[in-house]
């Protein structure tokens, strides 16, 4: 279970620094899109970015180790935030709408979350 729990965390990982550096460049063209402000679409890329960061950094080096599963839970009330946003805007599983990305990643957040939170689960 360790090492899926790895793996998760290494695409969560991937994924949000990724995704959070889109939404810290792209912040206009998102609020055309979906409504907040630049501002606020910077301020959740540079959340997914340090939430990426802090899935691998403290369980790998073994420095404050339980800031990963705080780290995969406030992805997880982000994801949320995001379905609800996304859902809002259109509920149509399109390629264009982000929903169903947010989602996946949003269970995946919570399996990880979950894993490393309680004690004897990843063992």
């Amino acid at each position: 279970m360790n090492v899926v729990l790895w793996v998760f965390q290494v695409v969560l990982a991937v994924l949000y620094l990724a995704g959070g550096a889109y939404k810290v460049r792209s912040g206009g063209e998102l609020e055309r899109r979906f409504g907040l402000s630049g501002g606020a679409w910077g301020a959740i890329g540079v959340l997914e970015m340090l939430g990426g960061v802090l899935l691998i950094v403290p369980a790998a080096v073994n420095w404050m180790p339980e800031l990963t599963p705080l780290a995969a839970g406030v992805l997880v009330v982000e994801a949320v935030a995001l379905t609800v946003l996304y859902a809002r805007r259109s509920l149509r599983l399109t390629p264009s709408n982000p929903l169903t990305f947010a989602v996946v990643m949003g269970v995946l957040a919570a399996c990880v979350a979950y894993g490393r939170y309680v004690p004897g689960v990843a063992a």
